[in-house]
């Protein structure tokens, strides 16, 4: 096994950033695997736009050097696309892992059959996946559910998702129908590690470091995933990987200003109003934070915008 997929074998737990459309591009992955991930995930790709060459979905492949390893995780309902979509990747290097979609809710995404919506076909998501696994030439293929459409069949999904050949399973422990406002039931995630025989990572609400930490002993999981609780607090890949629930406030201005410098790099210009959505989650608690965020939204020179948020987050002190 290459150096940089011995974290794979699953001998200790694994920390791993789930894929989060309009978050988790290359500056913020790079600044989480730099900080403490141990896998990191492409948004989530369309087959179709990759099968039809869209330059956007092939931006959104390219990785960070600090990205090792890389998974790319894809959506689709098409066996023949989803083989076409595969074979375009094959020609990408870097990438470690392709990720099957089967768990994300939007409508747009289900109502062409993909994501979550292949829950409600198993015979057909078993033929996605085993049509990945027979045509990647990538070291893993990977898959990520959720508990089951309407109401919970999560060990038959899980069952076919381990019988059609995945390497291992992410699962967030909510139905389609209980979108993010459901409780996560970590119960049946649980259940699902007790019954496959692959490694399982368990994603949902996982906010905290104390949360992380029980979600790993409640359900038994390999790793655990986190998402929307990494966003404004990418520091808990940090916090996980050195094992302290304190995390030092020159560690959070540091991992502030490489992001900003990764989105300058990757987006050139574009990337400092993209950048204001961060420093509104960065700077929440924060003494200043509204005037803050009202000079921003007007600050259009990388430099000037840089030379703010360093004295900001250097020099404030977080209220809550």
């Amino acid at each position: 096994m290459p150096k940089h997929l011995e974290k794979l074998s699953f001998k200790n737990p694994i920390y791993v950033l789930a894929p989060l459309a309009g978050y988790t591009d290359l500056p913020f992955r790079s600044v989480v695997k730099k900080f403490g991930a141990d896998l990191t995930v492409s948004e989530m790709l369309s087959s179709n736009a990759l099968v039809h060459g869209s330059k956007k979905t092939l931006h959104m492949i390219q990785k960070s050097p600090l990205e090792e390893p890389y998974s790319v995780q894809i959506a689709g309902a098409e066996v023949d696309v989803i083989r076409r979509a595969v074979e375009i990747l094959n020609d990408e290097i870097g990438i470690d892992i392709i990720d099957l979609n089967c768990g994300c809710p939007v409508p747009k995404v289900v109502g062409h059959g993909s994501g979550s919506s292949l829950l409600l076909n198993l015979p057909l998501m078993g033929g996605i996946i085993r049509t990945i696994k027979d045509t990647s030439n990538k070291s893993m293929t990977s898959v990520k559910i959720r508990l089951g459409f309407e109401k919970k069949n999560h060990i038959e999904i899980a069952k076919m998702v381990e019988d059609s050949g995945a390497d291992f399973i992410a699962v967030h422990g909510r139905t389609r129908a209980g979108k993010f406002k459901a409780a996560v039931d970590y119960d049946a995630i649980r259940e699902i590690k007790e019954a496959l025989s692959i490694p399982v990572i368990a994603n949902g609400d996982i906010d905290s470091f104390e949360k992380a930490k029980w979600v790993l002993e409640h359900t038994g999981a390999d790793g655990i995933m986190i998402g929307r609780g990494a966003v404004g607090a990418p520091w808990i890949f940090h916090q996980l990987k050195n094992g302290s629930q304190e995390i030092d406030k020159n560690i959070k201005h540091e991992i502030i200003m490489e992001h900003f410098d990764k989105m300058v790099e990757f987006y050139g210009l574009q990337g400092i109003p993209m950048f204001r959505k961060h420093t509104h989650t960065y700077s929440k608690g924060y003494r200043g934070a509204s005037v803050l965020r009202n000079d921003v939204n007007r600050i259009t020179n990388p430099s000037e915008y840089r030379g703010l948020i360093d004295e900001f987050f250097k020099n404030n002190e977080i209220l809550v």
